[in-house]
């Protein structure tokens, strides 16, 4: 089969691997209908995590089961599923209290599972998925139903970016008319645009300094755009909102600068939710969150959980967070498409095995 490897910064390649087969009972093979290219996998394409060996890459994927483990109750053979970027055994207590991506035994597309066993990454034609019944989410809709739909790319959202952006939100405490900040203009922080509106904000102020990326933000729901950063930022922030600052602020980038943009653009007693892969040695100023009582929450999205409360919303186009993807390519040009995000020619790519 055709799978993604990364072999060093700016080598990625689709290269014929062996397929995929049940080694466990727990686990199933599904075949892919849908993949993408995540701007977390940008670290490594551009060097800043070193890739020590060639390695499969890619943790995002829409796709039709073909085989389950003999323990696998949750999907069928024939079911359209999406599976989150962490898989997760559903039953630890983390997985119990809703948060799956701290799994007891969480493994990830790419690495080894719990048995030692290597594990694919999901840019490819097929992926064996340990803790399948956990982690296959079926939809409900056949996958003949699912494309006449034009559902694939926006429940391909649903494994990554637009639970992200919701956890954002969500950790950030968005509630009914409240003003929101989002710093990002990338895959996640368009749908944090969209998780903030749906969970009532009033006003949705995107930061971005790319003209059609703010175009797609105002689209999915953004009041206002703030080209400027740092002080500046602010300073247009507060001349926007009458001299007020933003009840909440939503992280999707993950760098040093960007949390201190957060946390400068809300109010006293203002809550940042975050979510952006740490880069860049961010630290978090407790001084500056004790004498502003700014509250800090978030993390690695539980997407497993997410998926969950979005679908509805997929399935009935009240979201449509598969808008992120402005390009679409066959697997077989994986390459182009990292060096299309690698160069923002593209916002995000979705790969078609």
């Amino acid at each position: 089969m055709l799978a993604t490897m990364i072999h060093a910064a700016h080598d990625v390649r689709a290269e014929e691997r062996p397929d995929p087969v049940l080694r466990a009972p727990g686990d199933a093979v599904v075949r892919v209908l849908a993949a993408c290219v995540c701007g977390s996998d940008l670290w490594p394409y551009r060097g800043v995590t070193p890739t020590k060996a060639p390695h499969p890459i890619g943790h995002e994927l829409v796709g039709v089961v073909e085989e389950v483990g003999s323990e696998v109750t949750s999907a069928r053979p024939g079911d359209l599923v999406v599976v989150p970027f962490s898989l997760s055994c559903g039953s630890c207590q983390a997985c119990r209290a809703g948060f799956p991506s701290a799994c007891a035994v969480v493994t990830f597309f790419g690495s080894t599972d719990r048995d030692g066993h290597p594990v694919d990454g999901a840019q490819g034609e097929r992926v064996r998925i340990p803790l399948a019944q956990h982690s296959l989410f079926p939809v409900g809709r056949s996958e003949a139903d699912a494309e006449a739909a034009g559902l694939v790319p926006h429940l391909l959202a649903l494994s990554d970016v637009m639970s992200t952006g919701h956890h954002a939100a969500v950790s950030a405490g968005v509630g009914a008319g409240d003003t929101v900040v989002v710093v990002g203009d990338g895959a996640v922080g368009l749908c944090g645009v969209i998780a903030a509106r749906r969970l009532g904000a009033g006003r949705v102020v995107a930061m971005s300094r790319h003209a059609d990326r703010a175009a797609l933000a105002r689209d999915l729901g953004a009041t206002d755009v703030v080209a400027e950063r740092g002080d500046e930022g602010v300073a247009a922030l507060r001349d926007l909102l009458g001299g007020d600052l933003a009840d909440a602020a939503l992280e999707c980038v993950g760098t040093e600068q960007s949390m201190a943009q957060a946390l400068g653009v809300v109010r006293g007693g203002g809550r940042v939710g975050f979510v952006g892969v740490p880069h860049g040695g961010a630290n978090l100023p407790i001084r500056q969150l004790f004498g502003r009582n700014i509250t800090v929450g978030g993390g690695m999205a539980p997407a497993r959980t997410h998926m969950a409360t979005l679908l509805e919303d997929v399935l009935s186009g009240a979201i449509e967070p598969g808008r992120v993807f402005d390009v679409e390519m066959p697997l077989a040009d994986v390459a182009e498409a990292y060096a299309a995000m690698d160069e923002r020619r593209a916002t995000k790519v979705l790969l078609r095995p």
